[in-house]
């Protein structure tokens, strides 16, 4: 099996390049997906966030408002805070679920899509590291879209949320490769498709080296 960090910065598209993995045979898991069940009512780290940030990121049904927790978390230096919460549980949980899929496939390719792989300190986890770029202001209307948000207000997110991450440039220095993911839907796609091609390759027979797409 091999063990695949697919990373990147906000909105750059890791979810899109995700699914495009998952349909070429890869598995796929999100650390996002993994951090929501975890702050469900109940779950140790539930109750971890809640004693940290207080009632404010709370809704009446006393699930977390995940917005409200963002605010308070990136707003000031309390995002490390948060993170020395979730993080190690989030990576307990992506290991289980690699050995899990390693064991119903040992010639599977596990992919875990991560905003914060490396600034986590998790990237030597991986046995390749995926990161996925696009232009900065690709961020900002990605994330208006997704969020229904006007761009001042879409940038200023991203700024904030940016500010807690490593810059591209950083990230690729750790990469085996790297998605351009600023052009069309079809040259992601082609990206995509020659590294899935390196990594089925390694797996049927091992070979060092590095590509960046």
């Amino acid at each position: 099996m091999l063990k695949v960090g697919l990373t990147g910065g906000i909105a750059s598209g890791k979810s899109t390049v995700g699914t495009m993995f998952v349909k070429l045979g890869a598995h796929l898991i999100q650390a996002d997906a993994i951090a929501h069940e975890l702050m469900r009512p109940g779950e140790p780290v539930y109750e971890e966030v809640v004693r940290h940030f207080g009632a404010r990121i709370l809704n009446e049904d006393r699930t977390i408002n995940r917005k409200r927790l963002a605010k308070v978390a990136f707003d000031g230096t309390r995002v490390k805070e948060l993170n020395r919460i979730v993080h190690p549980v989030v990576i307990k949980k992506q290991e289980e679920w690699m050995e899990e899929v390693g064991r119903g496939d040992p010639n599977a390719i596990a992919l875990v899509e991560a905003a914060l792989i490396i600034e986590a300190g998790a990237a030597k986890r991986f046995d390749r590291l995926i990161v996925v770029t696009c232009q900065p202001q690709q961020r900002v209307e990605r994330w208006a879209a997704k969020m229904k948000l006007d761009l001042e207000s879409a940038r200023a997110e991203v700024a904030r949320r940016m500010a807690a991450q490593i810059r591209d440039e950083e990230k690729i220095e750790h990469a085996d490769y790297v998605v351009d993911n600023s052009g069309s839907v079809v040259e992601t796609a082609r990206q995509v498709q020659v590294i899935y091609d390196e990594l089925r390759a390694y797996v049927v027979s091992p070979v060092e080296g590095k590509t960046k797409a």
